[in-house]
């Protein structure tokens, strides 16, 4: 692609907006859901990355220029920004850069990189896939740690490389957003189920939805109709995911129209407006979360579902937690809803709109409750458990004998390190066709595992010669030697030395080494952007050029 094209495309508005809204729609999100992870926007330039900024500031103006920001060398208080992205709830939630954040950059929440320019330096695309690669945990709710990342390529810099990354879904299933939308759509259905006709519309056209805490059924249907049609009030219709649904979304932001809902309606809200972006303020996620357990309580106990009392324990629970906070002033101040909630004698007679004024009144309370003790108590409400089966899970204790087979191969391995090929791997010498054979026949023979082991050690380590120099580690002397290639007649600094060293090091224990561990600790405790800090680029391709040379004796030819 020539040059003048490039820059026409980078540049052009349509390109970016929707570019813009590919990430905004199909990025790995948090807070339930809710809201984008931490992004890193790659750009070309400083003019470049000025456009996508204003881009995205003209189709989602809620966000009010600070979701996404531009952070370069250029940028006044960079630094500043630098830190408010390295927060986990704090804007920007978009870092767009040009060089400054393509390394060195250690933030654990980043689960989103888009490369919108060309990287034609394998190092530097590297270190920039290295800014996702750190593990973050509960970061997608309670026991969800960050496992994976999303990789948004406009360039063809993947394919350039030819990476063969392991591609995943990553999925996470409905936003916690949705699934409150939804839920609140079925308390209305059941709601409008068990009121009369006559006294349901009796109570509509009598009662506005009542602003204090609930008093009966009809005004819990009130105040949940009122709440969500302030929420589709508040879709932005030129957004690029509610334009679609311009006609239901103007539809539902009117009051009027959630008087009476069919079944019908509440389908077609469900599949056509939940989830959809509002500009309303984003809410603390704990409270939200504490809303939908309350709520499928609510619908459990108008279904008359046995997960009924299972769900009122972790409220009971909840209740637990928030008593033994009673020197915050705002817990002190529902003290006494507090311990009632916690008693049978409360539940006996519990009614929907209970239920709902404890909601509203407990909901800000619970992100003081330390985080890990809240874990065990929210769930995704599955239902409760029926009769027992016993089912044998094919390939379940693979896993387990696949990792029994890895250890006694280590042992087996380095008694037979004499061995001509082991010897060879040891010393960094090149393996040939004869060699893994020879291998893979006493791997088989040694009755350590079976041929779909020794497949499979081949098929994870890409080679079934990295898979036993991974177990047999490198010779010190060979590491040495291999270190000795790339330093040459250079003049190293103390702290150079040191990364050597522990690049040695690595290799003696592990066989060989991958560039993206040169950006993982021990190597960044040393020196927190790995070895961008103290090596230049050019030093830097001379490195993985010998590490790749290591890599490359143990694949025969």
């Amino acid at each position: 692609m020539e040059a003048e094209a490039v820059n026409k495309w980078l540049f052009n508005k349509d390109t970016v907006d929707k570019v813009l809204e590919h990430l905004m729609t199909r990025g790995l999100t948090v807070a339930g859901g809710d809201r984008l992870g931490k992004t890193i926007l790659f750009a070309k330039n400083q003019h470049h990355a000025e456009f996508i900024a204003e881009r995205f500031n003209a189709n989602y103006p809620h966000h009010k220029g600070e979701f996404a920001r531009v952070i370069t060398f250029k940028t006044e208080y960079a630094q500043s920004l630098i830190d408010n992205f390295s927060a986990k709830d704090k804007a920007p939630h978009i870092a767009i850069s040009v060089d400054m954040l393509d390394t060195g950059i250690d933030i654990p929440e980043v689960v989103n990189l888009v490369f919108f320019k060309l990287v034609r330096s394998k190092t530097k695309f590297w270190q920039m896939l290295g800014r996702g690669t750190r593990l973050c945990p509960d970061l997608f709710g309670p026991d969800k740690h960050k496992e994976y990342f999303c990789v948004f390529d406009y360039c063809q810099n993947l394919e350039y490389f030819s990476q063969n990354i392991p591609a995943t879904e990553g999925a996470l299933g409905e936003s916690l957003g949705k699934r409150l939308f939804d839920a609140r759509l079925e308390l209305i259905g059941e709601l409008d189920k068990k009121l009369a006709e006559a006294d349901r519309q009796t109570a509509r056209e009598t009662r506005a939805p009542p602003h204090g805490h609930p008093a009966s059924d009809e005004e819990v249907r009130a105040q949940v109709a009122a709440l969500l049609q302030t929420e589709v009030a508040s879709m932005n219709l030129d957004n690029f995911v509610v334009r679609p649904r311009r006609r239901i979304v103007e539809q539902y932001a009117k009051p009027e129209a959630w008087t009476v809902l069919s079944p019908e309606a509440l389908s077609d809200l469900s599949h056509q407006v939940a989830g959809l972006p509002s500009e309303l303020d984003p809410e603390n996620e704990e409270a939200k979360r504490f809303d939908l357990l309350v709520l499928s309580l609510q619908l459990a106990m108008l279904r008359s579902e046995p997960g009924f009392a299972r769900l009122r324990d972790q409220v009971k629970e909840l209740a637990g937690l928030l008593e033994e906070k009673s020197a915050i002033p705002m817990v002190r101040d529902q003290m006494a809803l507090i311990h009632d909630v916690q008693t049978d004698e409360w539940w006996q007679d519990v009614t929907i709109s209970m239920l709902e004024a404890m909601r509203r009144r407990l909901r800000d309370l619970i992100k003081l409750i330390e985080k890990q003790k809240r874990k065990p108590i929210y769930t995704d409400f599955e239902d409760e458990m029926g009769g027992e089966t016993v089912i044998e899970m094919p390939g379940f204790d693979e896993a387990t004998d696949y990792t029994k087979f890895r250890a006694k191969a280590r042992v087996f391995l380095r008694v037979h390190a004499n061995h001509l090929a082991i010897e060879k791997l040891r010393k960094n010498k090149p393996l040939t066709a004869t060699d893994l054979a020879e291998l893979e026949r006493m791997l088989v023979e040694s009755g350590l595992g079976g041929p779909k082991d020794v497949q499979r050690a081949a098929h994870e380590y890409q080679g079934l010669g990295l898979f036993v120099r991974s177990l047999v580690g490198l010779d010190r002397s060979a590491a040495k030697d291999a270190m000795a290639t790339f330093i040459g007649g250079q003049r190293m600094t103390a702290n150079q030395i040191e990364f050597v060293n522990l690049v040695v090091d690595h290799l003696t224990e592990h066989g060989f080494v991958v560039p993206e561990r040169l950006y993982e600790s021990p190597f960044t405790d040393l020196t927190p952007r790995g070895p961008d800090e103290l090596f230049s680029t050019e030093q830097i391709d001379g490195l993985i050029q010998a590490l790749d040379a290591v890599r490359a004796t143990a694949i025969a030819a």
